[in-house]
């Protein structure tokens, strides 16, 4: 068996995990039972709250310092992924970092729109249901490319990691690889 190392730390697979579940039933409750639609968008607004702290003091792979590139270096990777010379990153590639990104900055957005909804100020707006819906189905878009990034990156380095973010391990790196 190949040596391996921790990676991911128990708050980053539980938050990822429970994410899904509650997008999952926010999204499959949405038309009929709108009090399970209301409660798992809480739960997701307070998990991306969650994450954002331990985004700034959690363990290194957890950090945004550690997976948010530059745009260059996304764009380089990027190019890199379609030569088929990408790198292998412990954590998130750079590519991974900006999906993370974006898959936070939706939901957060999902779930303030949602909200809004049920207060006074815009109860009945039009608009706010509007942009809630699109920033769902935008969301549903970005999971799909987040799931397929990590098909071909587990492809592509022989390596599964929807097994790692059960585990919280990846294989040890090698000489090229990237911490």
């Amino acid at each position: 068996m190949a040596a391996t190392v921790k990676i991911w730390d128990p708050f980053v697979r539980v938050f990822h995990w429970s994410l899904v579940a509650s997008f999952a039933v926010a999204w499959l409750s949405a038309e009929e039972l709108r009090g399970l639609h209301e409660w798992a968008g809480y739960a997701a607004g307070a998990l991306i709250a969650l994450r954002l702290v331990w985004g700034l003091i959690g363990t290194r792979y957890a950090r945004f310092g550690q997976f948010i590139r530059s745009p260059v270096a996304v764009a380089a990777y990027l190019r890199d992924i379609l030569t088929g010379r990408e790198a292998r990153y412990l954590g998130h590639n750079p590519a991974g970092g900006l999906m993370i990104l974006a898959l936070i900055l939706t939901l957060a957005a999902v779930s303030a729109t949602g909200w809004m909804q049920t207060t006074d100020a815009y109860w009945g707006v039009d608009w706010v249901e509007e942009v809630h819906e699109a920033l769902a189905n935008l969301m549903l878009a970005l999971v799909g490319l987040h799931v397929l990034g990590v098909m071909v990156a587990s492809l592509r380095h022989r390596e599964n990691l929807i097994r790692a973010m059960f585990t919280g391990r990846k294989r040890s790196p090698g000489g090229a690889d990237i911490s």
